[in-house]
């Protein structure tokens, strides 16, 4: 009897395994338009018979999903009946956050698009207008929402936004989850790079997609990250450049989301990896594509998250009800990983990301080389330059600051990234390699565990909240560090490097990082096309790098 009282104990508290200790959540979020006028094609008419489609298809499997409205189709009678069906009453509906002419002009401004929806930074999103006008646009989509559906929505959706307009929509309107972009670098003129990379965050009230790190400038709406971003190849697409290809969940694209293998070994992600506080992805799509371009991917990926649910290993929800679960579980900021140790392609690449609300980190195993592919700090007190001023340009910048950048420092033939080496007697250094790794949640810590191949040593590294552990354990010792790489001819934030502190500057913002236990030394230009930033070399075989 006691064995079972036991076991009902860990089983209540989440100590069988990871599936139960932690939801695997999904929200299935589709974005409604009036109008597209990018492509005839596209019609008025083909739009709502998207979102159309869209509904039968949760309806078929009984999922719950979120519907994004954006004012266009809010004022449209067609869209009000529809979600107002009482067939439709499952469904929650909130608020798309792109700015479109009938918008602007009921709220007595004049609209400065080609189109009456224009996507264009300075005109279609929040951070184009002042912060008196933000006010207006939210007063006016916020009041015909509950003439409408008799209240106020609480979720709102945007590829990105500024923090004035959500606290305000926060504090007078009590919206509760706002979902935005995945990482990205100039897809449709819109950057936003170094984030917390997936599942959902705390903003500052200076900068909506900066983690908070007090209670004092946090914003108490979790913002969720859409789209579903392939953890091992997205990052790379267009290294070095400006404009980044898509490879994510959205099942337009016939390679990723609209594959059946590729979005089978995603949610395998999902649901059996090592997660830390919980998992998370978004599913749906715009109707901007069209129900022909989306029919296919979008069933695929809905039936194989209803069997999954049917098996218990992920809950399908509202975006509003994950933030519901997201504030009752969390004062601030949890820290998440998001773990692929197997390679859908079949070339043998590893990857691992953590984030907490101080920093984010990447590691990535390519070619049996294991190194930190990337690393962003978070400061609540960076200001985004669009808090009180409009953005005139087209293009929106998002940054956090980076420690290590294996995008933007790279160039399309040299990984720039951090990596483990040796150092051989000439002085010159061999980067380890070795490709049997291995992640463990230790309490609200992330491990990795990594064998060296022709050493019999492990590194072993240890995420926590604020700091980066790392040990090698070796029956043979030998001298090996960090040594940070990038490509030639790069601007990089470093000031001034001493033994224990690195001093950088990004977006005028000082940020440092400590080492703890070991200590940095500066290095020069390198003749073999590398540029040499520093090293870390390690005491008693530890380094601790402290990140808050």
């Amino acid at each position: 009897m006691k064995n079972v009282v036991l076991i009902l104990l860990l089983f209540i508290q989440g100590g069988v395994n990871a599936n139960i200790r932690v939801p695997r959540m999904v929200n299935i979020i589709n974005f409604v338009r009036q109008t597209e006028p990018r492509y005839a094609e596209v019609t008025d008419e083909v739009l709502f018979n998207t979102t159309m489609a869209e509904i039968e298809l949760l309806k078929k499997y009984e999922l719950k999903g979120t519907f994004l409205l954006q004012y266009d189709a809010l004022i449209d009678t067609l869209y009000q009946n529809l979600f107002k069906d009482p067939s439709n009453a499952s469904f929650e509906i909130g608020a798309w956050w792109e700015i479109t002419q009938p918008h602007v002009e009921a709220c007595g401004m004049k609209w400065r698009g080609e189109y009456s929806w224009d996507w264009r930074a300075n005109v279609g999103f929040s951070t184009g207008y002042t912060p008196c006008e933000r006010k207006k646009l939210v007063d006016e989509y916020m009041g015909r929402f509950k003439e409408i559906f008799g209240r106020y929505p609480s979720s709102v959706g945007s590829w990105f936004i500024d923090a004035h307009t959500l606290l305000y929509m926060y504090e007078k309107y009590h919206v509760v989850a706002l979902c935005i972009c995945k990482e990205q670098i100039g897809t449709d003129g819109y950057t936003l790079w170094g984030g917390y990379w997936n599942q959902a965050y705390y903003p500052s009230r200076l900068n909506a997609f900066m983690p908070a790190q007090t209670e004092r400038l946090q914003i108490d709406v979790p913002i969720f990250r859409m789209l579903g971003s392939d953890p091992i190849y997205q990052y790379d697409c267009g290294r070095g450049t400006f404009n980044q290809p898509v490879v994510s969940m959205e099942p337009v694209y016939k390679d990723s989301g609209g594959s059946k293998e590729w979005v089978s070994w995603f949610l395998k992600i999902l649901t059996d990896n090592p997660c830390l506080a919980f998992s998370y992805v978004q599913v749906g799509q715009e109707n901007s594509f069209s129900w022909n371009k989306i029919k296919e991917g979008l069933s695929m990926q809905i039936g194989l998250i209803d069997s999954l649910r049917k098996e218990g290993k992920l809950q399908v929800q509202t975006l509003s009800e994950s933030a519901f679960w997201f504030k009752r579980h969390f004062k601030h900021t949890p820290a998440t990983a998001v773990v692929a140790l197997d390679d859908y392609r079949g070339s043998g690449m590893k990857t691992v990301w953590y984030d907490s609300r101080f920093y984010r980190v990447n590691m990535l195993w390519k070619n049996g080389m294991g190194y930190f592919r990337d690393i962003h700090l978070f400061d609540e007190n960076l200001s985004s330059p669009y808090l009180y001023k409009p953005n005139t340009s087209s293009k929106c910048v998002y940054n956090t600051l980076p420690f290590v950048d294996g995008h933007l420092w790279s160039t399309s033939d040299f990984n720039s990234g951090m990596y483990f080496v040796q150092f051989q007697c000439s002085g010159k250094t061999d980067v380890l390699k070795g490709d049997d790794v291995k992640v463990e949640e230790v309490s609200d810590n992330l491990s990795v565990k990594w064998d060296l191949d022709g050493y019999d040593a492990k590194v072993s590294i240890l995420f926590t909240e604020s700091t980066m552990e790392i040990r090698l354990v070796s029956e043979k010792q030998f001298d090996w560090a960090l040594e940070q790489r990038v490509a030639l001819k790069k601007e990089l934030p470093f000031k001034m490097i001493s033994k224990d502190q690195i001093w950088a500057v990004s977006d005028g913002h000082i940020f440092e990082v400590e080492c703890k236990i070991g200590k940095f030394i500066s290095l020069k230009d390198s003749d073999d096309g590398r540029y040499g930033v520093f090293r870390v070399l390690p005491e008693n075989n530890c380094i601790i790098l402290d990140f808050k």
